[in-house]
């Protein structure tokens, strides 16, 4: 499918499937779209100094890089997990550039590294943020609570519905350790209905620009 470089509302760039009129991220604003959902509702959530962390749709990398950055600046250790059945090419990830609209000297290199870390092996980005890339469908996920943190990004139900489905979900919950939580920009009703369906706690939260609200979903035991 094609895919085109897009500007966003804050400056920053994301991939656009014309077919579906989809993107990776909000026209609004990818950088800060990924920032409000992910960082502020999602990795600032939860206590301890070490996390597991599992993406569903490591897509660009933006996600892995700024939770990075974040864990770095508050000394997290991360052991990130990322799915991604259609991995982006290295054109395109050349293309957004993302590592060059940080603060962080070691932005640029960062976003690289966890480009060309390959793939099914477990790599260390540094000594503290260990990340790895498995390129399978969401649908196949079969793990037992092995993360406190799920960043739920896959393309939206409108034209993925598959992958918003109780039976997703289900995975994900037994996937998440008990006190761990997932985040996602998603809103929709059927979305929320479908995760407290399989025992997660759901609550409404204040939406990233462009959206009233988003979701959080807590397994509490």
């Amino acid at each position: 499918m094609e895919r085109r470089i897009v500007r966003t509302a804050d400056g920053s760039l994301t991939l656009q499937l014309p077919a579906w009129q989809e993107q990776y991220h909000s026209l609004h604003g990818a950088v800060q779209e990924a920032f409000h959902v992910f960082i502020h509702r999602g990795l600032h959530s939860l206590p301890g100094r070490e996390i597991s962390l599992l993406e569903l749709g490591f897509g660009t990398g933006l996600n892995a890089l700024i939770t990075y950055l974040e864990a770095r600046q508050r000394d997290l250790a991360v052991r990130y997990t990322g799915l991604e059945a259609y991995p982006v090419t290295q054109s395109e990830w050349e293309a957004l550039d993302y590592g060059s609209l940080f603060p962080e000297p070691e932005a640029p290199e960062v976003f690289r590294a966890l480009h060309q870390a390959p793939w099914e092996v477990e790599t260390a980005i540094s000594d503290t943020f260990l990340l790895h890339k498995r390129c399978m469908d969401f649908r196949d996920l079969r793990q037992s609570e092995a993360f406190d943190l799920v960043y739920f990004d896959a393309f939206g139900a409108r034209v993925q519905p598959e992958l918003w489905t109780e039976a997703v979900f289900a995975s994900v919950f037994a996937a998440v350790r008990p006190g761990g939580c997932l985040v996602t920009y998603a809103a929709k009703g059927s979305v929320r209905r479908a995760m407290q369906a399989v025992g997660f706690e759901v609550e409404r939260l204040p939406g990233p620009p462009g959206k009233r609200e988003m979701l959080r979903a807590w397994r509490i035991s």
